[in-house]
């Protein structure tokens, strides 16, 4: 073999491993830059922040534990999960949208005295327990949306409508709240109730406005005819007792005269009684004479004659021996 053919070949040969060359560069950088990722993202996973207003749920094989203090902290990669809480207070609405601040359907309840009302609530709460907050329930502020709904319907259904439009919403707030603090404690959710506030309570409709008003309006006149019935009765009570206690006095002292009356007819018959023991026929004598000076100065007597004439004789004293 001649040297040009020699020499033709191993350029040939050293043209060939140039070409190579570039892909194996691109494949080390690719590796590096894989590995350089993959290093950098078990780092990452390597360590995990809790921020002054968090909590976290450090989960190691499905067992929770809970991370409290704020600052950096470290799990082992693909084997420990976290989950984080924000434990700063927050809340929602019932009865409104808080962005159109229009009322809902869900605003709308009825009273003690069954009027219908509308009124607006605004619930605050944080969590407590982070591991409870997240492995408790799949939904916990669902469940404090629905047990609050529930406490306020309740507690509103024990109060009569004005009550609940004007004096007593300060005490209905304080109801609601413990109602719902007692039912937190019992599904044990980890979420705490920080305050609940009624924001607006009015009839809930134009029509029912007017049909309240005229409630209103009846009440009043109520009062009115009540007042006034209170007033006849305060004015016809003293003269109503004054004539009864006359009444009474009066009924009182034919009493005490017929009972004196008797009393003496009785003193009496028991001195007749006395004497007739003593002299019954004088006793007898003296009794018809006095029964007849009695009777017939009162009498007129009229005296037929058998031939028809009649005669009378007035007066009759001369019989009497007047």
């Amino acid at each position: 073999m001649s040297n040009d053919s020699f020499r033709n070949r191993q350029n040939g040969f050293e043209t060939m491993t140039n070409k190579k060359d570039p892909n194996a560069a691109v494949g080390k950088i690719l590796a590096i830059v894989f590995g350089v990722l993959a290093v950098v993202v078990i780092l990452f996973n390597c360590a995990y922040q809790i921020r002054e207003q968090e909590q976290a749920v450090l989960i190691t094989l499905g067992k929770a534990q809970a991370v409290t203090d704020p600052g950096l902290h470290f799990k082992i990669p693909f084997i420990q999960q976290v989950k984080k809480v924000n434990t700063t207070i927050q809340g929602f609405s019932i009865g409104y949208n808080v962005e159109s601040n229009e009322s809902t359907a869900e605003s709308m309840m009825i009273t003690s005295d069954y009027n219908f009302v509308n009124v607006d609530f605004f619930v605050e709460y944080r969590y407590t327990d982070p591991v409870k907050a997240v492995y408790a329930s799949k939904h916990p502020v669902e469940i404090l949306r629905n047990v609050s709904q529930s406490c306020i319907r309740t507690v509103i259904s024990t109060y009569d409508v004005d009550s609940v439009l004007t004096t007593e919403k300060d005490e209905i707030q304080t109801a609601i709240k413990d109602m719902i603090m007692q039912e937190l404690d019992k599904q044990d959710i980890g979420l705490q109730l920080f305050n609940i506030t009624i924001q607006d309570s009015e009839p809930p409709t134009e029509a029912v406005m007017e049909a309240f008003k005229a409630v209103e309006t009846a009440k009043q006149g109520k009062e009115t005819a009540i007042n006034n019935a209170k007033k006849y009765q305060n004015e016809q009570l003293p003269s109503a007792q004054a004539e009864a206690d006359g009444i009474l006095k009066d009924a009182e002292a034919r009493k005490t005269e017929r009972i004196n009356e008797a009393n003496a007819q009785v003193a009496r018959f028991n001195a007749m009684y006395e004497e007739y023991v003593k002299n019954p026929n004088i006793t007898k004598q003296r009794m018809f004479y006095e029964a007849m000076e009695e009777i017939l100065p009162d009498l007129k007597v009229i005296i037929e004659s058998p031939d028809g004439n009649v005669q009378s004789f007035y007066p009759v004293e001369p019989f009497t021996g007047n």
